[in-house]
């Protein structure tokens, strides 16, 4: 594993751990970066090395063009993560990232026989199940921040910033247009198990949205809801982090039993 991000870089790796069973690559939401992820390391077992995905125009991407599609995003994801799979591997998206991270399982098992032991998805609803909102991505800048603004994920102080919000609008509306021109295709359920997470005040994503990820996997699945909204990532990560821990914990005794050959 690379411990020192060079430009460009996919994976980070915040605190580097070459001794871990397993690694867990994170994805973040629209707009997020690889900066969210950066403290998980200090809430889960030694066992797992962490390694958040930072996106375009992001941290270590700053000098990567954006994607305004999921399938040329999602590919090239995979080839800079190929040389980091030499190890058993979960995946962990929110929102954005639960779709990014579902589709790319499907494209590493499509071409490449690969695929993680565990996808963790949360706050998104099954792929199969269309946007019943209206695009926002094109919207003129006035009713675009507006839309944010209702999301609650972004900071009235970072919305009031004119300079700030120069910066970020163009990942939004590039990030909202990955996920709004998405068209899910069918294919055979994976092979690994599917943990979902979901925010009890979530308006974006109801429980049965949550719950229709089951028919994602031939593997066990499991849901765990926490009080909070779109972004109980941030107001209930301590439990988020304990329920992770607990399961990459089984992960890695599972691991140790050789129940997982790489």
């Amino acid at each position: 594993m690379t411990t020192t991000p060079t430009l460009n870089s996919w994976v980070t790796c915040p605190k580097p751990n070459s001794s871990a069973s397993v690694r867990l690559f994170c994805f973040p939401y629209s707009g997020g970066s690889s900066l969210t992820f950066r403290t998980w390391s200090e809430g889960l077992p030694t066992t797992v090395e962490v390694c958040p995905i930072e996106l375009p125009e992001r941290g270590t991407q700053m000098k990567t063009a954006l994607f305004s599609q999921l399938e040329p995003l999602v590919s090239a994801i995979a080839l800079a993560l190929l040389p980091h799979l030499n190890k058993p591997f979960v995946f962990f998206g929110h929102s954005m990232g639960a779709l990014v991270s579902f589709e790319l399982t499907r494209l590493l098992r499509k071409q490449y026989s690969l695929e993680p032991v565990h996808v963790f998805v949360s706050a998104r609803r099954d792929p199969q199940i269309p946007d019943s909102d209206p695009p926002i991505h094109a919207l003129p800048e006035p009713a675009f921040k507006e839309e944010l603004r209702r999301l609650n994920g972004t900071p009235e102080v970072v919305l009031e910033n004119t300079e700030l919000m120069q910066l970020l609008v163009p990942i939004l509306r590039a990030d909202f247009a990955v996920l709004e021109t998405y068209v899910y295709t069918a294919e055979p359920p994976l092979n690994c198990p599917i943990t979902a997470f979901g925010g009890l005040q979530d308006r974006e994503v109801n429980f049965d949205e949550l719950q229709a990820w089951r028919e994602q996997t031939n593997s066990a699945f499991s849901l765990q809801m926490f009080r909070g909204d779109h972004f109980f990532l941030h107001s209930a990560q301590l439990l988020l982090l304990q329920s992770l821990s607990q399961e990459l914990q089984e992960i890695t005794n599972k691991i140790k039993r050789s129940q997982y050959n790489f």
